[in-house]
């Protein structure tokens, strides 16, 4: 699937400023910053969120004021929108994922996420194909922590030497993975220009000098 897109994820922050009413770059600034904290799990909600951006600018939001930024942010309508736009699957991501699973393969997610892919991940084309989902944000462990990766190994009852972990190089996964004892592989698709810039790791700067693959489904090639 394609990198979450900026523009429209930032248009979202700036329409829950526009009613929060609170200066523009320093919510922005702690909202990021509190980004780490929703991805394992410390904030438990969007609205804990928000009360914490609250203490840290030294502005009251009110009540109602929260509950609308936060009913911006989790629209269901919105939300269900743009995930089905930014989880739409590459060409042959579905074959491939199919193909794997005819074979025998376990698959496992692991993502270093917010709380609201946990609970859009159900309802994607892509739930049925994974035997395993780790999710930052519910299990309080984020990439590159090794502790991570044997959870995955864990739910899928493998060895992590006969793992093959397939990622973008966010978070320096690829590392993680490989000290994990797992053998990681860079995907990266030539298209890919309009990236999403919270990422950084491996991908950042071409300096992952391990195996790349440009498609899923040449991970059918590495088995």
């Amino acid at each position: 699937m394609d990198n979450f897109s900026l523009q429209e994820y930032d248009s979202v922050l700036n329409e829950m400023i526009s009613i929060l009413k609170a200066p523009h770059d320093e919510f922005f600034a702690l909202w990021y910053q509190a980004g780490k904290s929703l991805s394992v799990g410390k904030f438990r909600t969007l609205e804990d969120n928000l009360k914490f951006i609250s203490r840290e600018l030294n502005v009251s939001f009110t009540p109602s004021q929260i509950q609308c930024a936060c009913n911006v942010r989790v629209d269901p309508v919105k939300l269900m929108d743009f995930v089905a736009r930014a989880m739409a699957p590459k060409p042959d991501a579905m074959e491939t994922l199919a193909r794997l699973k005819s074979d025998g393969y376990k698959i496992a997610l692991l993502s270093n996420c917010d709380t609201e892919p946990p609970v859009t991940w159900p309802r994607t084309p892509f739930a049925p194909y994974f035997d395993a989902t780790i999710f930052s944000s519910t299990c309080g462990l984020e990439k590159p922590d090794p502790r991570i990766y044997r959870l995955a190994t864990e739910k899928l009852g493998v060895k992590a030497e006969v793992c093959l972990y397939i990622g973008d190089g966010n978070n320096n996964e690829l590392t993680g993975a490989a000290e994990a004892g797992m053998r990681p592989v860079l995907i990266r698709h030539p298209d890919e220009g309009n990236v999403y810039p919270l990422r950084s790791g491996e991908y950042e700067g071409g300096s992952w000098n391990g195996e790349v693959i440009s498609s899923l489904k040449e991970v059918l090639e590495l088995l």
